[in-house]
Order: structure tokens, then sequence, then C-alpha cells
């Protein structure tokens, strides 16, 4: 069985820039792994205990800097890294990034099974790339995804957390599945697999190798574009309270006639 888990580098919160066309800046700003992504990482390494000749492949998108987390990815029980830089891919908007994974699944891992993403990221919040990935691949789609329940290697079980309650789904392979955080801890890497990380390269590959075109990476690729980015102003000269329902409702007309 082959596992496809795309995760991202985000930016240490505490640490936010942003470029010049308003969108986050990436090199050289301290990052982390996507939390959400760790528990990608994690239910991927469950199915390979149960399911023999099971491999994982992370893949990524971002500066050369994103070789990071593609380690600790290897070094929490991923086989391999694949990472996609090149100064072209940058600025993507959610569609033009789903776009760049998309083509480098059909072009490097194109016989996968499984491909499981993060259900957010924390530094945009869209849950749009994991379902856009699914999209352009023609293939199902599980979001909201628990935990992985058992696997036949044919098929997947998974529990979906709803709004009123849960509910247990089978999907045949291939499908693409994100993945809400776990109530535990997520998992950390043990010294054999920081090892491995050590020793496993990881492949880097450019927009020539994954057959794409400039126009349809990056800024040019990206049908939507961020106007304006600011970090919000706490004022509380200008807090409300609203004791009543009437009250409240004419404090939200007024902010937004404001």
């Amino acid at each position: 069985m082959k596992i496809v888990v795309c995760i991202k580098q985000v930016p240490d919160t505490t640490d936010i820039k942003w470029t010049e066309n308003n969108t986050l800046q990436r090199d050289g700003v301290e990052s982390i792994l996507n939390p959400y992504d760790l528990y990608a990482i994690n239910e991927a390494v469950k199915l390979k205990k149960l399911i023999t000749n099971t491999e994982i492949t992370a893949l990524t998108m971002g500066p050369n800097q994103a070789e990071e987390v593609l380690k600790k990815a290897i070094a929490l029980g991923c086989d391999r890294g694949i990472l996609l830089s090149d100064k072209k891919f940058a600025g993507a908007d959610t569609y033009a990034t789903a776009h760049t994974l998309t083509q480098a699944i059909r072009t490097k891992i194109f016989d996968f099974d499984l491909i499981l993403c993060g259900q957010f990221a924390i530094d945009g919040d869209t849950a749009q790339t994991g379902p856009s990935i699914a999209a352009q691949l023609g293939i199902p789609q599980v979001t909201f995804v628990k935990n992985l329940e058992r696997c036949d290697g044919k098929s997947v079980y998974a529990i979906r957390q709803l709004e009123d309650g849960f509910e247990t789904v089978k999907a045949e392979f291939p499908v693409l599945m994100c993945i809400l955080k776990d109530d535990k801890e997520p998992p950390r890497p043990t010294i054999n697999g920081i090892i491995t990380a050590q020793k496993t390269s990881v492949q880097t590959l450019s927009i020539d190798d994954i057959n794409m075109i400039s126009e349809e990476a990056g800024l040019r690729g990206s049908p939507t574009y961020v106007s304006k980015a600011f970090r919000p102003e706490h004022n509380r000269e200008k807090c409300k309270f609203a004791k009543d329902s009437a009250l409240f409702a004419e404090i939200i007309r007024n902010c937004t006639n404001e």
C-alpha cells in the first residue's frame, strides 16, 4: 500500500511577517510543522503497522528550509520525503498549491492508494487544499476525520466528527482524507527515528521536474489574492457590552454601518 501525506511548514504564530504581495513570508522565518499534519502522519504510521509492505511518502511545497519538516516526518515514521521547491511556486494561493501538489502526485507517486492531509493549516485555516487535491485528481474525499479505524488493503474505515456526533464511513482506494487533531498528545520522534531521518535524503523537485509551466504555479497561477494583511488592533475603549439580544443586534448593525 502506498500512502502520501501532504504536510506544510507554517510560520510560528509569534513571528508572522508579510511580503510586498501580502502573502506570508516563509523564507528565513522561524517555522514549525503544521500541528494538524502531525496527526495525519500518525494515522499513516498506524496503518503502516497494520498492513505489510506499506510505504509512506511525505510531500510538501516550500523554500529549502521546508526540508526540516520532511525530516521530522521521516523521524515520525514516514519512509521518504519530497520537497517541491522553486521560486516560481512562491505566493501560491490554496488552488495553486493544490495544483502543484496534485501535479507532483500525478508524475511521481501516481500509483498511490491513500492521501492524508491535515484538516486545517494554522496559517490560513481555509481547509481548501486537501479537498482541492481530491477534486483535481478526481478521487473521493473524506473530511473531518478523527481517526482511521481499520484497513484491509483495499479500503479504509474512518470515524468522522460531525456537528451532532460521529459517523463511521468506509472508503475504497484511492481516496483522500483530511485529519483533525486528536485529543491525545501529538506523536514524538523516537531516537531510532531521528537517526533514520538523518541518514535519509530528501528529494527536491523543481517546476520542470513535475511538468508544470510557470503560468500555473505560484502567484501567477493563483486566481485569488490578498488585498490587505494586518494585525488586529485591540482597543478596550471601543468595547461594547450587550445585555440582551435586541441591544446586541443594534450593536452589530452599527458596526456594519461603520
